[in-house]
């Protein structure tokens, strides 16, 4: 006897239809309810709501990091080491133009005579110390974030596309003022080995009869507006551009180390020179020393560099786009498992404190009623 059909009724409901084959059913991963056993719910629509938006922002922000590829950094024995080296100077002076001498000398024992080739230009010093462009002290490191953004292979790409390699012009001095500052910029080109160059007064530092200078008149007080080595790019920042340092003393002595390390910022898997998207320079570390000397000795600003031995390659790359698709999937997935988890949690707990408080409510009337007392009673 059949229950269901003698009273009119139909088991198709409770029961799986016959028509596809049991083999591939058996390998269905996807199991089923019918839409009349689910009950929706404001709560499970509001919770939907909110998986959706957590896992749409998720998502954008693996496409923005995808988008932007990340850097890597690749330390290697620098091959096919070049002999020559272009050093770009650009410095400001609170002195005469005549009275300043700039030479470069290298371990290899040549010596440049910089002042015939670096062009002077007289100015004034105000014209160049303004905080407000950037202008501040090697010691205060307040450019080094600017510094560190100014590293990114992006932007390095983007800066020297986007601008010529030559120097700015010098302001000129204004109608009435007697220039009492020298500009001293310009590229040399030396050999790729350790030397340093200076900047010292005329008649110190090296013999030359008759051009003895008046010691008040030295003040190596300074502005450096460039100082790379490698090709000219004056969009990149480097450790002692936009820096200054004033003294009062006559006989005063600076000195920088500068340890240069040869770096390619690239996007392409094999660097090569003229590719768009590579740019071969020049990163180096700075130290400085300063400090008043005796009469005997030679002031003035000398600069000692020495060629690092190693090639740093600073590489952006972006993954590709099924790891993208993969990283997507995950995010999406495991947003709405996770969501789910805690929506049936927060359903199963809402159940049982719920009934232990229902089931707590039904006893205190029952022992009321049994009494002969109501609650309003017990509590008076």
């Amino acid at each position: 006897m059949n229950g269901f059909a003698d009273h009119g009724l139909d088991e198709s409901a409770f029961s799986e239809k016959k028509g596809l084959s049991e083999g591939i059913r058996s390998f269905d991963a996807f199991p089923k309810t019918k839409p009349t056993y689910t009950r929706r719910s404001s709560t499970g629509g509001y919770t939907t709501l909110v998986l959706i938006i957590v896992s749409f922002l998720l998502s954008f922000t693996e496409l923005r990091r995808w988008y932007s590829g990340h850097e890597t950094h690749l330390f290697s024995v620098e091959k096919g080491v070049s002999h020559d080296l272009q050093i770009n100077l650009d410095i400001v002076l609170p002195m005469q133009c005549g009275d300043l001498h700039v030479n470069v000398q290298d371990a290899s024992g040549d010596r440049i005579l910089a002042g015939e080739m670096l062009q002077r230009d007289p100015t004034n010093w105000d014209q160049w110390v303004d905080v407000d462009r950037g202008v501040h002290k090697l010691e205060s490191g307040e450019g080094l974030k600017e510094m560190e953004e100014d590293t990114h292979v992006g932007h390095v790409l983007g800066e020297v596309r986007s601008q010529k390699r030559k120097f700015k012009k010098t302001p000129r001095v204004k109608r009435g003022m007697q220039p009492g500052a020298c500009r001293i910029f310009g590229s040399l080109e030396g050999n790729k080995v350790q030397g340093d160059f200076h900047i010292t007064a005329r008649g110190h530092g090296y013999m030359e009869f008759g051009q003895h200078l008046d010691h008040s008149a030295f003040n190596f007080s300074h502005m450096i507006n460039e100082l790379s080595f490698g090709p000219l790019y004056p969009s990149l920042l480097n450790p002692l551009d936009k820096t200054y340092a004033t003294t009062p003393e006559n006989f005063f002595k600076y000195q920088y180390y500068c340890s240069v390390v040869p770096t390619i910022y690239t996007r392409s898997p094999i660097p090569s020179p003229g590719s768009p998207s590579t740019i071969f320079t020049n990163q180096y570390a700075v130290t400085s020393q300063s400090h008043s000397v005796p009469e005997r000795s030679v002031p003035g600003i000398f600069v000692k560099f020495d060629i690092e031995p190693i090639l740093l390659t600073i590489r952006e790359e972006r993954g590709g786009f099924m790891a993208l698709l993969v990283r997507v999937v995950n995010v999406i997935s495991g947003v709405l498992v996770g969501g789910g988890w805690c929506y049936q949690l927060a359903g199963w707990a809402r159940e049982v404190f719920g009934g232990r408080r229902r089931a707590g409510g039904d006893y205190g009337v029952l022992h009321g009623g049994m009494n002969g007392i109501t609650r309003e009673e017990e509590e008076e």
